[in-house]
């Protein structure tokens, strides 16, 4: 058994870090949130609070936070958690944060690892991951969430805050306008539901959209003999062509339409149909056609 972290529960009026104290960090690193690595830091303990709840973090869990930055959410998650890992790709923020843990969470600061990695590249950490809480990039969300569940198959759920628009999209059911690649492949690891909107203002810089908040739950993937790649396969051939029916959408993948068209007939789906009405089990039942036939 894992040992639950004995202040988790407890301190929820430690303080965090406000808008004065994350200006006066960056300040001292001479950090400036940069675009391109979609930085933008949490300044308000409010909607850390509000986050960390949501996110339902056991005090016997260690929780992987991806993009800590200065510590917003870091010091949050230590009050909640047993182990904290953090990954960061930015080496000035990684060799600063132990020290703003020591300084606001002296008796917590033993139980956070900080890891200098791009989380698109991470496939080992010091600790198993059971939840995994984070401020993720805009501009590699998607394919951030998609990565950590394919290579930590221990994260059994999590709560990820992403622009408002993904959130929508990873969270989309079958038949949406908005249904697509992330909704599906997301939907092959666990169900995702959106859980709730923050604004603008909580930020520095402050975005110029809302951020949204998407949970998730582990589950099992399809059963199918299709590998996962086979099936990543499918969608992303249905998807590329989206306003194609999925027999025209899926010959290039099938080899011609009409096998297109045997093999979605095999999977009990329409041809004429569209890759938007398609749960993650159809796509399943599609790639393992043409897994047989091979």
């Amino acid at each position: 058994m894992t040992e639950a972290n004995p202040s988790a529960g407890q301190p929820a009026t430690a303080p965090l870090l406000g808008a004065a104290d994350i200006r006066r960090l960056a300040g001292e690193l001479d950090v400036r949130p940069t675009k391109t690595l979609g930085q933008n830091f949490v300044i308000d303990g409010n909607t850390i609070r509000r986050i960390v709840a949501a996110a339902g973090v056991d005090p016997a869990e260690t929780v992987l936070e991806v993009g800590p930055g200065l510590g917003s959410l870091t010091l949050g998650l230590l009050d909640a958690a047993r182990r904290v890992v953090a990954v960061e790709i930015d080496p000035k923020l990684a060799a600063r944060l132990p020290q703003t843990a020591a300084a606001w969470r002296p008796d917590a600061a033993g139980r956070l690892d900080v890891v200098l990695s791009d989380a698109l590249k991470v496939t080992e950490l010091p600790h198993a991951p059971d939840a995994l809480v984070a401020n993720l990039p805009y501009n590699v969300a998607v394919p951030v969430v998609l990565h950590l569940l394919e290579h930590f198959p221990s994260l059994r759920h999590g709560l990820v805050m992403v622009q408002d628009e993904v959130a929508d999209r990873l969270a989309a059911a079958p038949g949406s306008k908005i249904y697509g690649v992330p909704s599906v492949k997301a939907a092959w690891y666990s169900s995702m539901r959106k859980a709730g909107v923050i604004g603008m203002n909580v930020f520095w810089p402050a975005p110029k959209i809302a951020s949204g908040l998407v949970a998730f739950t582990r589950r099992e993937p399809p059963a199918t003999r299709a590998t996962r790649q086979e099936v990543f396969a499918v969608i992303d051939a249905a998807f590329a062509q989206r306003r194609k029916t999925l027999r025209a959408a899926l010959a290039g993948w099938a080899g011609s339409p009409a096998v297109a068209e045997e093999a979605l007939r095999a999977a009990g789906v329409d041809p004429s149909a569209r890759g938007e009405v398609l749960d993650v089990a159809a796509f399943a039942r599609i790639a393992e056609y043409k897994h047989r036939a091979g």
